[in-house]
């Protein structure tokens, strides 16, 4: 039979009975409450330290601490730890400073491969140069201090964001040059229309979509079976057919779309479709085209294909980095949401195919592309 606790007996309310009780078989409590929880439960029926000891599987010397604090300071007292600081930090701010200066830098300008810290990387550099920087606190941090320095700080130099250097110095002059023609286009789309035709301009936005790929599958796709998938089913594994180019010149008139898929993008394919705009549009209008500064566009080749088509032609030239002025680019983005997404195909071909006819159903329905933010033409205040 146990023996008897020699010291004082604990005295505790109803209350504090079943609050011990439920902390003694909870399942989400910290498990060191749980424990001291049993460890009070065994000495209020008066068994001795070390039978205690051996019922919740402790040292006689934990044991009797926290019945010694529960007689002390209470149960619930018992229960908690005491916050203690058992000494003032180490690591001052001058020293912290020096790791966010370290993490701030590229690990190659200190002779190491790496373009970007690691934790550990870091961590090791700053031990072996602490003592020589004079910061010796640091001469044996770990991987998660140097992890809690950086945490404290808004900086996150172990990330990459990405941003666009303007390199174009006329940049605010094309773009307003861009933005005037849709002006002008905008007021020429006005109702009423001049009797009997187009406008003596047609302006058209031009640009390519290279790189898409013509992907087949290896196995059937499945359609959708109730209880098994609720969508599509599509084998993994796909077999690439190669890549072709879509030009594409948009009327920003009426809508209509002239389109050709090649399997390059070079001038001659680009001459190709100015030769298709030439015999589309009638021979007395000025076809106005608004493109970038791709080398197809001003080559040699196209120069001298322009040159057999006096005043037929007219460039307007978007900035560099100025894609997104280029009203064609919405038609792309209507491409890729529509009949692009998901395509399989099984040759190249009938992929050339399914985007022509994806076009023609377009210019079947066709719809007017607008510019609708002119606020750079607006003068400053």
């Amino acid at each position: 039979m146990a023996g008897r606790s020699r010291l004082p007996r604990l005295i505790l309310s109803v209350e504090q009975k079943k609050e011990l009780e439920r902390l003694r078989h909870s399942r989400t409590a910290p498990l060191r409450e749980m424990q001291r929880a049993q460890i009070l439960l065994h000495f209020l029926d008066g068994e001795a330290i070390g039978g205690i000891a051996r019922a919740v599987r402790m040292t006689r010397k934990s044991v009797r601490k926290w019945v010694e604090k529960a007689l002390a300071m209470g149960a619930e007292a018992a229960l908690k730890d005491t916050y203690h600081r058992p000494r003032a930090p180490v690591i001052s701010e001058e020293a912290k400073a020096w790791v966010v200066h370290l993490a701030c830098s590229k690990p190659k300008e200190l002779g190491y491969a790496a373009e970007l810290w690691t934790r550990s990387s870091l961590a090791r550099h700053v031990r072996e140069n602490a003592e020589p920087a004079g910061h010796p606190s640091l001469a044996r941090a770990a991987k998660a201090t140097v992890h809690r320095i950086l945490a404290e700080q808004p900086l996150h130099p172990e990330r990459v964001q990405y941003y666009l250097e303007k390199r174009d110095p006329e940049f605010a002059a094309k773009m307003k040059e861009v933005l005037l023609v849709y002006r002008e286009v905008a007021l020429q789309n006005e109702p009423p229309r001049t009797p009997g035709g187009s406008p003596n301009t047609i302006t058209v936005s031009v640009d390519e979509k290279p790189g898409l790929q013509a992907i087949a599958n290896t196995a059937p796709d499945l359609p959708p079976v109730t209880g098994r998938h609720a969508s599509m089913a599509r084998d993994h594994e796909y077999k690439r057919l190669g890549t072709c180019s879509i030009l594409a010149a948009l009327d920003l008139h009426d809508g209509h779309v002239t389109a050709r898929v090649e399997r390059r993008h070079r001038s001659r394919e680009f001459v190709a479709l100015l030769k298709d705009l030439d015999t589309y549009y009638p021979a007395e209008c000025t076809i106005r085209l608004i493109l970038d500064n791709h080398s197809a566009h001003i080559s040699a080749e196209t120069r001298s294909f322009l040159a057999t088509r006096p005043n037929r032609f007219v460039y307007v030239l978007t900035p560099k980095h100025g894609s997104w002025l280029n009203l064609v680019e919405t038609l792309f983005g209507k491409m890729a949401r529509t009949f692009l997404r998901h395509i399989r195909v099984q040759s190249w071909e009938e992929l050339r195919s399914r985007i022509l006819k994806g076009i023609a159903e377009i210019n079947a329905a066709p719809v007017v592309h607008r510019w609708k933010k002119f606020d750079a033409l607006e003068p400053s205040s």
